[in-house]
C-alpha cells in the first residue's frame, strides 16, 4: 500500500482532493489519516496547513466503506419511518379525540332535547311509564353500548370487537379488542376515560337506577393500576428520605383513589387531594401523628 503525504493545502478537503489527483482515483476511493490538524493562527499569522497521509483504498476497505454507508442509509430510513409512524399515530389520536368530542356533543344535545321534551304533559306521561321499569336488562345495556360504540368506531374507520361481562346487575365491563388500541387509550388513558364517560351517559339515559360502566382494552386498567401503585411506593420513599411533601400530576378520581389506597397503611406518610378538576392532584407528605422516625 503506497502512501503519499499532503501538506500544502489549507484545508483537509483540499488536501484530500490533491491526494485523489496524485493517486489518480476519485476522492471517494481515497483512504486517509490526519497526521496533523491545521491551525488558522492569530489574525492570519503563524497559520499551519493540515497534514494527511493518503492511499488508494483496497477492495476490503471499499467493501467496509460501502457497508458503513449502507448501514447509515438504513438507519436514516428507519428513523424516517419511525417519524412517519409517530406522525400517523398523532393523527389517529387527533381523529379519536375529535370523534369522542363529536360523540360527546351529540350526547349533550340529545340530553338537552330530552329535557325540553320532558316539559310537555305527554312527555311526563312517557317518563312515568319509562321509569316504571327503572333498571335495564343485560340485553338492553349491551344493545345501547353496541349501537353507540359501533357508530363511533365507524366514524373512526376502526373495527373493534366488544366483549361484555358483569360484576353484578349494576356494573357492566366492556372489553375492546382490535388493531391499534393505543389510539383508544390515549395519553395516560384520557381517551379511554372520555369514551367510558360517554358510554355511561348513553346507558343511563332516562333511567333512575344507575348502571356503572367499566371500559377496558388490552388489560390497560390493571397495567395502569400496577404502575400507579409502584409510583405511590416510590413517592412515599422519596418523602421519607427528604421529609418533604411531593405533589403528583393531576389525575382523575379513579386514579387518585388508587394512590390513596396504595399508601393508606403506610406507617409514615399520608395523602390528600388538592385543587379543582381537571387539575386536582394527590399530595404525599409525612404524617407526624402516625409515627416518628
Amino acid at each position: 500500500m503506497n502512501k503519499i503525504t499532503i501538506s500544502n493545502k489549507k484545508t483537509i478537503d483540499d488536501a484530500l482532493l490533491e491526494a485523489s489527483i496524485e493517486l489518480g482515483v476519485p476522492s471517494s476511493e481515497v483512504a486517509y489519516t490526519v497526521v496533523e490538524e491545521g491551525s488558522s493562527g492569530i489574525l492570519g499569522l503563524f497559520s499551519k496547513n493540515p497534514v494527511i497521509e493518503a492511499w488508494k483504498m483496497t477492495d476490503e476497505e471499499k467493501a467496509e466503506k460501502a457497508a458503513a454507508e449502507r448501514r447509515a442509509a438504513e438507519a436514516e430510513a428507519a428513523a424516517k419511518a419511525a417519524e412517519e409512524r409517530a406522525a400517523a399515530k398523532a393523527e389517529e389520536e387527533k381523529a379519536a379525540k375529535s370523534a369522542a368530542a363529536e360523540a360527546e356533543r351529540k350526547a349533550v344535545a340529545e340530553a338537552e332535547e330530552k329535557a325540553d321534551e320532558a316539559s310537555t304533559p305527554a312527555a311526563d306521561d312517557a317518563k312515568k311509564e319509562d321509569n316504571a321499569r327503572a333498571s335495564l336488562s343485560h340485553e338492553e345495556i349491551e344493545s345501547r353500548i353496541t349501537t353507540f360504540l359501533n357508530e363511533m368506531f365507524s366514524a373512526m374507520n376502526m373495527e373493534v370487537k366488544l366483549t361484555f361481562s358483569y360484576d353484578d346487575d349494576n356494573t357492566v365491563n366492556v372489553d375492546l379488542a382490535g388493531d391499534n388500541m393505543g389510539v383508544l387509550i390515549g395519553k395516560r388513558g384520557q381517551t379511554l376515560d372520555s369514551v367510558q364517560y360517554l358510554v355511561s351517559l348513553v346507558v343511563n339515559k332516562g333511567k333512575e337506577k344507575y348502571v356503572r360502566v367499566k371500559l377496558d382494552t388490552e388489560d390497560y386498567r390493571n397495567r395502569r393500576k400496577a404502575t400507579l401503585e409502584s409510583l405511590a411506593r416510590n413517592i412515599a420513599y422519596k418523602v421519607k428520605r427528604t421529609r418533604r411533601p411531593v405533589e403528583l400530576e393531576p389525575m382523575n378520581p379513579y386514579e387518585r383513589r388508587i394512590i390513596h389506597a396504595a399508601l393508606q397503611n403506610d406507617k409514615f406518610v399520608t395523602t390528600r387531594s388538592e385543587g379543582e378538576d381537571p387539575y386536582r392532584h394527590v399530595v404525599v407528605f409525612l404524617d407526624k401523628e402516625k409515627k416518628s422516625f
